[in-house]
């Protein structure tokens, strides 16, 4: 076990030969800043250069060490599963919540999710930490760096860029608002509200429905500020090139803090510029890129993940080249898919999406997700989906007790942009007359798609406790998203995974179950190969397989809650093997005449291994 010390060593060793960038990533990181900020190229790479330096100085040996045990194309590996939560969802009074959270994930998880991706643990003034006062410290309402720290030693730790902008409340627009001419240029800002025109409002890209800008007082006078997401949430204007250093310094911070996966939260926003739609644009992605060359020279262990909630086809542009830009993305487009395959049952249009799918590099990958912290996205499959599909599915959301969220489309109407629900919830409606053994059946095989899926699974805490929706919270803070966001009493968790008869012990272990079989076979390694079946509308089946062959896994799940039979072909799918093991059952399968032929019960799942 690696000491505290050495994690909490930071005292930077000047006495160090100073770091210097190797010349090839220098000069694509000077093609970047130069495209971004012509004239002022050269002095930004300076000071980069400087805040890299300092980072350099504070590496302990345990982050040369990390370092050096990274290969680019095994950053990722089937052990890989990825447990998504806020730091404050589980609670005891007598201890702080980070504390809590350690002693469950050790208790309970060690050894089957191998990272813990903490929701924004900063000091936040809304949006559920992601309206930042101070990015460098942890709430101390959660805890401390050190605890933290301690959840290093057994499992790897996501922290959230939350780059794109800062509360209201923050030091950096506290000084804007008395006019420090340092913080002037910080955020998007104009005179007055006429400024922007009616035609580039329409050309805007809206997540939300609030407007666009929005007025403060400042020592000079109202001005009129950019926020994409809320008026306490400021974007940052990084066509001030010190943005950008003071987010350079504050990512390596986060890597000395113990990052070893950094999620970019709302990167398609980034770069603002009148006359565009303001989402997809080359500074985006060229501030993208400079953060992974960065990284890439000085802690090549940690990698990037995007997320963007918008159409599938521009979402996997954030993978770059495969080489360049994030090492994986959200995909967005599953969860919505998956909930429709299982509210229609019907596979077909998950099956001729999920044919798209191919490997983008060995050095990048998918995040695949069903639930978070928000909701289910609808904007990725705006063009998978036809428009009476999206309305069906919104509709039995809202009766299944959610919400929807909508999005302003620039020319005076809204559309569904998320929908606010639990994924138990969204699949089970909890007034129906069905048995508690049918819908946790449905729910176990609506996972068993996403962890057997080409990518790293992640999985949102209450996803893994299978949670209801939380409506009292929604009245309470007045937040749809609230649904999706209870707090858990840390021995009330105890004693419910402790009943084996209750639905939250149920999914929880039968997940376990799941991600236990998943990390023991190459076969689902991120980018081993994939292969749809062709298989009847009430099946959903993958083929995963590892690059030399010897390991092959048929993943198919029965979408519907009736039995159902199929005889596969295994010269059709080009398949010489004879003798199968079902991963989940434990139950051996041989083959006749070179056709297997199963059965499903209802919502069934099966995972054979050649054996």
């Amino acid at each position: 076990m690696r000491s505290r010390q050495e994690f909490h060593t930071l005292q930077p060793d000047y006495h160090r030969t100073p770091f210097s960038l190797p010349k090839q990533i220098k000069n694509k990181i000077f093609e970047k800043l130069k495209f971004l900020y012509a004239d002022d190229a050269d002095t930004c790479l300076k000071e980069l250069e400087r805040v890299i330096q300092v980072y350099a100085a504070h590496k302990t040996s345990a982050m040369f060490d990390w370092d050096k045990k990274i290969k680019p194309e095994e950053r990722f590996t089937e052990k890989d599963v990825i447990l998504i939560t806020y730091g404050d969802l589980i609670r005891n009074k007598r201890e702080k919540p980070l504390h809590v959270l350690s002693e469950i994930c050790l208790q309970y998880l060690r050894g089957i999710f191998n990272t813990i991706h903490i929701l924004p643990f900063f000091p936040s003034s809304s949006d559920r930490g992601f309206a930042i006062m101070d990015f460098k410290e942890v709430d101390p309402l959660l805890g401390t760096w050190v605890d933290i720290i301690e959840m290093k030693h057994e499992f790897r730790l996501m922290f959230d860029g939350v780059f794109n902008h800062v509360s209201s409340k923050s030091m950096w627009f506290q000084e804007f608002l008395n006019q420090n001419p340092f913080y002037a240029d910080f955020f998007t800002v104009f005179s007055t509200r006429d400024i922007i025109s009616p035609d580039h409002l329409k050309l805007i890209t809206r997540p939300r429905t609030t407007d666009v800008v929005s007025p403060f007082e400042t020592l000079y006078g109202r001005r009129w500020v950019w926020t994409t997401f809320s008026n306490d949430q400021i974007d940052l204007n990084f066509k001030n090139p010190y943005v950008l250093i003071k987010m350079v310094e504050i990512l390596l911070y986060y890597v000395r803090r113990g990052a070893d996966i950094i999620r970019l939260d709302a990167v398609t926003y980034l770069w603002e510029e009148l006359g565009t739609s303001c989402v997809h644009l080359k500074q985006s992605h060229a501030i993208i890129q400079l953060f992974r060359y960065i990284l890439d020279a000085i802690a090549p262990h940690v990698a990037l993940i995007t997320e963007t909630n918008v159409e599938h086809k521009d979402n996997i542009r954030y993978f770059g080249n495969g080489t360049n830009e994030a090492q994986m993305v959200y995909n967005f487009a599953l969860p919505p898919l998956v909930l429709h395959t299982f509210q229609t049952g019907n596979a077909k249009k998950l099956r001729e999406w999920a044919k798209s799918i191919t490997q983008i590099s060995d050095q990048a990958t998918y995040f695949n997700f069903l639930d978070s912290h928000d909701g289910i996205g609808i904007m990725a499959v705006g063009n998978i989906l036809d428009k009476e599909e999206i309305e069906m599915m919104a509709l039995r959301v809202l009766e299944h007790g959610g919400y929807i969220s909508y999005k302003d489309n620039g020319d005076g109407t809204e559309s569904p942009y998320e929908m606010n629900i639990t994924w138990y919830s969204a699949l089970n409606r909890e007034d129906d007359d069905e048995s508690q053994d049918l819908q946790v059946k449905r729910y176990l095989a609506s996972r068993a798609i996403a962890l057997a899926f080409m990518g790293v699974p992640g999985i949102y805490i209450h996803g893994l406790l299978g949670s209801k929706n939380d409506a009292e919270l929604v009245l309470e803070e007045k937040e749809t998203r609230s649904i999706n966001r209870k707090n858990i009493n840390k021995n009330e968790l105890i004693n419910t995974l402790g009943n084996a008869e209750s639905s939250t012990s149920r999914i929880w272990y039968g997940i376990v179950k799941m991600v236990q079989a998943r990390t023991r076979e190459k076969a689902f390694h991120p980018n081993s190969r994939q292969r749809i079946m062709d298989l009847p509308d009430s099946l959903f089946g993958i083929i995963r397989q590892t690059k030399n062959k010897e390991q092959t896994v048929l993943a198919i799940v029965n979408i519907t809650e009736l039995k159902q039979n199929t005889s596969l072909n295994l010269g059709d799918l080009q398949i010489d093997k004879t003798h199968w093991l079902d991963l989940l059952g434990n139950q051996e399968i041989s083959v006749s005449d070179g056709r297997l032929g199963l059965e499903f019960q209802p919502y069934q799942v099966v995972w054979l291994k050649n054996c």
